[in-house]
């Protein structure tokens, strides 16, 4: 466990700073429950200015539609206990399957309304005319926390969000460019390319949620939300474009003949040009593609298989030129503030839910794993009369929620009760020792700094989050601060003991009904990845290169964690989820050149995108993956044959390109492609000869 950084530090100070002055207000004002702003100022804390103002927002909204739900619901179902916690159960079950379909940081205001509404409504089961009292209240102290915590984030030391992200967005197309120089310089191995190709993919991941929070910051780039996920958009088209690159020169080169002193010289101007960074001309770029028209092979039937691999690698060079240049020319307008109007480069708004992986399925399940154990532990509550069975439903709700999107939501479950156990002791420590012996609220922020500065200035760590939030959410709401000191040694274990009672039966009740392995998951990923190649293939889904790419690579990013969990007997890779998404876009493009072909090479094209959705859906449908067969690799050739003799056309060189894809993809070791022998020429003989010859 590393020290915390000076910004870690800082963060915690600021946090404490909105803590204590949310609290202050809070008691000055006389709220009924103060502590509940100051827990909420922890929850919504955030290093970045702009994330910092989005949670609030969203916990705002969530809390207000969760105590909502509660006033409905308890008023009028107390009376009918099962009907009450019945209903209760579907919300929360309810709200979480939303949240598990929106995978942005929005997500927050449908999880937290899922467990606010049994927060605030089961506290009142006995009480229930105050119901509206009791939410009206939590909705004030934490409007007031979003208000303080939103001030000093933004006043205090602000940390834009918007330099960050054009930092890591830099940093990700320099090492990108990088990867593209060690391709073309051929001085990559494969394991190299592999781990090159899952940290872009994974980066890539972070990058779409941490875009989110744009519209928020303070950077003065709210606008610039569409452009940001638009240069996603291309950069996610470089990460399968340069393992075809790589694939084709190791393919040349495997046919024994080097590169043409042209081709040769091309790789190098590519690669001098790349590493200009964003300081180069526009010129510059219409001189290469205008370099890479020149090398390529004149269009013609008898096409050699070193000539179509060359001109499938040249063509490959040219979207590789072309969306570098797109992606620095978005960069600049982003780091130079430029709006929209202003921009050369297209800029299409698509709906984020298109551009990513969205599991319907596992959202299902998880919501009835929560419904189920959110009943079991009502009826607990109910049958055994503990009055703080309520509290043990609550958390065993929230537990359910916080950990919903992992595979194995144990470990963090255990986590987070362990760390909830030890509030109680750190709280009982201040309520019963510390607090008595104090006056004012000078000292009672005098010693509450201690725990909570250093205690905060870990939770910016990644890895120590989940420990540290906890520590410090639970910590303020066990201290349960008032104008008036009224400690119950009683009540206070009865609380303790429900909190820790809730999270530890709901880790035990997902280990044995949730909880799958990483694996599972994996396969899972790549089988959708393989039912989108199936429409697409058929014909079902329509195409859009940057839709289907963003979603693959999507999925990529969800996968390259858990195979780090998997197996190494696992037949289970980033390569194959990478080559799928080669496989896509080769049978979108093969899709689009169809209707131009001949009618004898459309066909034969028509017969393949057949046998590859037929392949493809039998591969998503079955748990072990299938492998490409010889029939497969036939029917490809063939379709490569009937294309070639076509391919003076330019549907014709998109179809052999698109086929020389799917072929360098799905069969990258079987013998080179063998083009058909040129038919003998006819001779024409006078009829006299043609008599003799009779």
């Amino acid at each position: 466990m590393r020290a915390p950084t000076l910004p870690e530090i800082i963060f915690s100070v600021k946090a404490f700073v909105s803590a204590m002055l949310a609290l202050y207000i809070a008691l000055s004002l006389g709220l009924e429950r103060p502590y509940w702003a100051m827990l909420s100022v922890y929850v919504i804390a955030n290093p970045l200015t702009g994330a910092t103002r989005s949670k609030a927002v969203f916990r705002l909204l969530g809390t207000i539609i969760g105590g909502t739900a509660a006033v409905v619901m308890v008023p009028n179902l107390v009376d009918a206990p099962v009907l009450l916690c019945l209903a209760m159960a579907l919300w929360v079950g309810g709200c979480l399957y939303i949240s598990l379909l929106d995978r942005t940081p929005r997500s927050y205001i449908a999880m937290l309304a899922a467990y606010t509404a049994p927060i605030i409504g089961f506290g009142v089961v006995s009480n229930p005319s105050s119901i509206f009292d009791v939410a009206l209240v939590r909705v004030e102290e934490i409007s007031l926390a979003v208000v303080c915590a939103t001030l000093v984030s933004t006043i205090v030391l602000p940390r834009p969000l918007g330099p960050v992200l054009i930092a890591r967005l830099d940093g990700w197309l320099r090492d990108a460019g990088q990867w593209a120089i060690d391709i073309l310089s051929s001085s990559h191995d494969g394991n190299t390319l592999f781990d090159e190709r899952r940290r872009l993919a994974t980066d890539a991941v972070d990058m779409n949620g941490f875009a989110e929070h744009l519209v928020y910051d303070t950077s003065g780039l709210d606008w610039a939300l569409p452009t940001v996920r638009n240069l996603q958009r291309r950069m996610a088209l470089l990460l399968p474009l340069l393992p075809s690159i790589a694939d084709r020169l190791a393919a040349l080169k495997q046919m024994g003949e080097p590169l043409s002193p042209g081709v040769a010289q091309l790789l190098e101007d590519i690669k001098a040009w790349m590493r200009k960074g964003r300081d180069y001309e526009s010129s510059e770029t219409d001189a290469l593609l205008a370099h890479i028209a020149e090398l390529t092979p004149a269009p013609r039937a008898d096409l050699t298989w070193n000539e179509i691999l060359l001109s499938n690698l040249l063509a490959r060079l040219g979207e590789l030129v072309t969306i570098r240049h797109e992606c620095r020319e978005l960069q600049r307008f982003i780091a130079a503030g430029k709006p929209l109007a202003r921009q050369k480069v297209s800029v299409e708004r698509i709906s984020r839910q298109h551009l990513v992986h969205l599991d319907p399925g596992m959202a299902m399940f998880s919501a009835a794993a929560t419904i189920f154990i959110f009943l079991v532990s009502c009826a607990f509550w109910i049958t055994s009369g503990w009055n703080d069975g309520a509290t043990a439903a609550e958390m065993a709700a929230v537990a359910c929620c916080f950990f919903s999107t992992q595979d194995d939501p144990v470990p963090g479950v255990r986590a987070f009760a362990i760390a909830s156990a030890w509030t109680v002791v750190i709280g009982g420590i201040y309520v019963y020792a510390v607090l008595p012996q104090i006056d004012g609220f000078p000292m009672l922020v005098l010693v509450l700094a201690p725990f909570f500065i250093v205690v905060g200035s870990f939770a910016p760590n990644p890895a120590l989050f989940m420990t540290a939030l906890p520590l410090l959410a639970n910590t303020s709401s066990f201290l349960a601060i008032s104008t008036t000191y009224s400690a119950n040694f009683a009540t206070y274990m009865n609380n303790g003991f429900s909190l820790v009672v809730g999270m530890a039966f709901a880790a035990v009740a997902l280990g044995i009904i949730r909880s799958v392995g990483a694996e599972w998951s994996a396969r899972r990923l790549l089988r959708a990845g393989w039912g989108d190649i199936a429409e697409l293939a058929s014909g079902v889904r329509a195409s859009d290169r940057r839709i289907f790419t963003a979603r693959m690579l999507d999925r990529l990013g969800l996968l390259v964690p858990r195979l780090a969990a998997v197996s190494p007997s696992a037949d289970l890779t980033a390569a194959t989820a990478i080559s799928d998404v080669r496989v896509g876009l080769n049978i979108m493009d093969l899709q689009k050149a169809t209707g131009a072909l001949p009618s004898g090479a459309s066909d034969r094209v028509r017969t393949l995108l057949d046998e590859l959705a037929h392949f493809y859906g039998h591969r998503a449908s079955r748990p072990m993956a299938l492998l490409p067969d010889g029939a497969l690799l036939e029917g490809l050739d063939l379709a490569l044959r009937a294309v070639a003799e076509g391919a003076t056309t330019s549907a014709g060189q998109a179809g052999l390109h698109a086929l020389v894809g799917l072929r360098r993809s799905l069969f990258a070791d079987a013998p080179p492609y063998v083009p058909p022998e040129p038919a003998p020429p006819t001779v024409s003989l006078p009829p006299q000869e043609l008599k003799a010859v009779a």
